[in-house]
């Protein structure tokens, strides 16, 4: 028992030692926005604004989860629209990349998978900031809100402080969350097991894409591994596969419940996300992938 446990320690230690060079990044990013504020952040934002969607949902294709987290940062820090988060978060697909390049029958569907998260990133990542923010209440909202004056710090800076040691406190507090978060998480799948896990999702039937959309819910990048593994093996459809990767955004829906102070507005993304990520799913497990 206490190798097994040994064992899961130093799991959870290699899967969250791996987001430190992005955490650091983020809060030294997030750090010099903050002293930079005003005419800065608005010449700062003009590169993406509204429109940060599109480059949201590129760059939320890259087979990893630090970019998830980076934007949990900016979003909580008002820097980006919900619709810039949500379009990362779609994209996001971490580990699933790589395990899925591994395995050459489906490299078709990594191809397709990759295209159709892109796109659904955008398509969505518009609808919440242009179709849907006029219905929204500003509690839902969140996020950069069109004005620099609206940016808020989230503490008070000394006159002529770094930003190294404040990025790297941030750093450190957000490390010991998601590494506790992996160490409870390891704990579980060593009780419950993958072959348990695989059997719920096989008994879903037409509900397995909403079942997929769960288990990709979890912000941990052995979740975007098991579907990965699942569909390679045929144990689950490509709907299912998608649904599960469009609502697995990494380690970025922990970063957020974590900064973000708005309870409200971390339930609404994430319900939507997983909202999202199950009607794709199901339609396309529908059209019979």
């Amino acid at each position: 028992m206490r190798a097994e446990y040994l064992e899961l320690i130093l799991d959870a230690l290699a899967d969250s030692a791996k987001l430190l060079p992005f955490l650091f990044g983020a809060y030294l990013l997030i750090e010099w926005l903050e002293r930079h504020h005003g005419q800065n952040i608005e010449a700062a934002l003009a590169g993406g604004g509204r429109w940060g969607f599109v480059p949201g949902a590129l760059l939320g294709c890259v087979p990893q989860c630090g970019f998830s987290a980076l934007a949990a940062n900016l979003y909580a820090s008002r820097v980006i629209t919900p619709g810039t988060l949500l379009a990362v978060f779609i994209a996001t697909s971490d580990e699933a990349v790589p395990v899925l390049a591994a395995a050459p029958q489906a490299w078709k569907a990594l191809g397709l998978l990759l295209l159709g998260k892109a796109l659904l990133g955008i398509g969505a990542g518009a609808a919440l900031d242009a179709a849907l923010r006029r219905f929204l209440p500003a509690v839902l909202h969140g996020g950069y809100a069109g004005s620099a004056a609206q940016v808020d710090c989230h503490e008070e800076h000394e006159a002529g402080s770094g930003i190294l040691l404040p990025a790297l406190r941030h750093t450190l507090e957000i490390f010991v969350f998601v590494l506790l978060f992996n160490l409870a998480l390891g704990v579980l799948l060593a009780a419950a097991g993958a072959e348990a896990v695989a059997a719920f999702l096989a008994g879903m039937g037409p509900w397995q894409p909403a079942a997929a959309a769960l288990v990709g819910l979890v912000p941990n990048c052995a979740a975007s591994v098991l579907l990965a593994q699942l569909y390679a093996q045929g144990a689950v459809s490509f709907g299912s596969l998608f649904a599960g990767l469009c609502a697995g955004a990494g380690v970025g829906l922990a970063v957020l419940w974590r900064i973000n102070p708005s309870r409200r507005q971390n339930l609404f993304l994430t319900a939507l996300l997983w909202a999202v990520g199950t009607a794709c799913g199901m339609l396309l497990q529908g059209l019979g992938l």
